[in-house]
């Protein structure tokens, strides 16, 4: 595992593998399938699934289906590519839904 040298992060609430570093996080104010979810710059120890079109709250989208690396729990999914030119600020970044994480500080 990599050493974050004291940096708040986030961790797969199944497994305990790092996922996300406090730094990185936009926004607390999004929707994932189940419930409240986070909006994250990066994320790391994921895998992606394949690329499909889907109708959001906010326009169509790219999206992949994110995974953690360590166990296999779906955490939520990395906006590829935003339909609408408003939505565009969101491509390449994480929606994680806060029930598949738990800080760690």
């Amino acid at each position: 595992m990599a050493e974050f040298r004291g940096q708040p992060l986030y961790n797969c609430r199944n497994c305990r593998n790092p996922i996300a570093l406090r730094d990185d996080l936009i926004s607390k104010k999004f929707k994932g399938k189940s419930g409240p979810a986070y909006l994250f710059s990066h994320a790391m120890n994921i895998t992606l699934g394949p690329k499909r079109d889907k109708q959001l709250i906010t326009g169509v989208f790219t999206i992949a289906d994110i995974y953690c690396r360590g166990c296999g729990e779906e955490l939520g999914w990395k906006y590829i590519t935003a339909h609408d030119a408003t939505q565009r600020y969101k491509e390449g970044k994480f929606i994680i839904e806060i029930s598949k994480i738990a800080k760690l500080y």
